[in-house]
């Protein structure tokens, strides 16, 4: 017999309030001038599948409510804890001091691939998402405590950022 698809209901899927209360893995995303809404939206999605702990948004990234951003959120933006932190160096800075391991996602000399990178235990990390277009700012590849790249090996040279949130939150978890 083939496999069945199965339904929401039977998905036993968490409550926002459920959700909201239970634990969360011991890492954040921080998106840096994020122009896209529906990217951001995506992001929501993500963080909210994988259970991060926050979602921070630095600089131009469009934040809630917004159409665009709720239209591809499909609710995440209620599940998720997010803030608006306007200095993205300031924000970094005060995640190290507070223990957080920082590794920028970028392709940069001296970075390690995703498939080398290991988590270090009890340690929570943040993840920074840069621009579409430019990337991680520079000034926070070199703040960083690590850069994190994903081998790619088409002709194009970088991965949407929805995606690549994905990839590292997927990532993470399993090595956790």
């Amino acid at each position: 017999m083939p496999p069945k698809k199965i339904t929401l209901d039977e998905l036993n899927r968490l409550s926002v309030s459920d959700f909201k209360d239970a634990e969360k893995f011991p890492y954040c995303l921080i998106l840096d001038d994020i122009r896209s809404l529906n990217n951001v939206g995506s992001v929501f999605r993500t963080a909210d599948a994988f259970r991060a702990e926050k979602l921070y948004l630095c600089g131009i990234t469009g934040q809630p409510p917004h159409r665009d951003i709720t239209k591809t959120a499909l609710g995440a933006t209620e599940s998720v804890s997010w803030e608006h932190a306007a200095d993205i160096v300031a924000l970094v800075r005060q995640l190290q001091e507070s223990g957080w391991i920082v590794a920028a996602v970028e392709q940069a000399e001296g970075s390690t691939l995703l498939s080398d990178f290991l988590p270090e235990l009890n340690k929570p990390y943040a993840f920074v998402l840069g621009n579409e277009v430019a990337g991680v700012r520079d000034e926070i590849v070199q703040l960083a405590d690590l850069v994190i790249e994903i081998p790619q090996f088409g002709t194009k040279h970088s991965l949407n950022i929805a995606v690549t949130a994905g990839i590292i939150c997927w990532d993470y978890l399993q090595k956790k």
